[in-house]
């Protein structure tokens, strides 16, 4: 008598055909993950200088406006990643909107640090004041103050622009991942992504 056996692509709870599916989508879904990765950089690097502009929260009010905008800005690239390893495809837009709000942030700190050092006295001026005796040794202090002040403009010009072209690359990187994501998910089985939603690799 003729036993009938029921053959199977694969010991294990997948097929191999359902293992090739699983492989397939790993690797179209790389692209999101270096995007998580991005993300992950972003938060870890703006919580490092939340963290070290913390002290200064205390002793001013624009140090504490900055160190919770920081703070803020580092949230929602951990949340951010979180959600692109879910392929959330708001996820890009929240991440996008975060650089601009950071790229507001810094641009706000940086021109009211560049009105309040360049509309009042500077150090030098400002020592003399407090220190007449000093007016011996120093004729006048408007020289010195007058590199003091372009130094800063410098300083704070360069932070903008430099700002404005990391923060900006940063803001249109996120933004045009959307489409990956859309892509990704469409053509994806459905079975597959909740698989890869139980366990998220980055």
């Amino acid at each position: 008598m003729a036993v009938a056996t029921i053959t199977t692509d694969s010991d294990g709870p997948l097929t191999q055909s359902h293992q090739r599916e699983v492989t397939a989508a790993y690797d179209r879904a790389k692209i999101i993950r270096k995007a998580a990765s991005v993300a992950a950089f972003n938060g870890w690097m703006t919580g490092i200088i939340a963290f070290c502009s913390a002290p200064f929260a205390i002793f001013s009010l624009s140090g504490f406006i900055v160190t919770i905008g920081l703070s803020i800005v580092t949230y929602n690239e951990f949340r951010g990643r979180k959600r692109l390893l879910q392929f959330d495809q708001e996820a890009p837009v929240l991440l996008g909107w975060n650089q601009v709000g950071f790229l507001v942030l810094i641009i706000s700190y940086c021109t009211w640090m560049l009105v309040v050092s360049l509309t009042s006295d500077g150090p030098f001026t400002a020592e003399l004041k407090a220190k007449p005796e000093l007016s011996v040794a120093f004729n006048s202090a408007e020289q010195f103050d007058r590199y003091y002040k372009m130094l800063v403009a410098g300083l704070y010009g360069a932070v903008i622009m430099l700002t404005g072209v990391f923060q900006g690359f940063n803001a249109f990187y996120y933004f045009t991942r959307r489409k990956h994501i859309k892509a990704y998910v469409e053509n994806t089985p459905g079975w597959v992504l909740d698989l890869q939603r139980l366990t998220p690799t980055n």
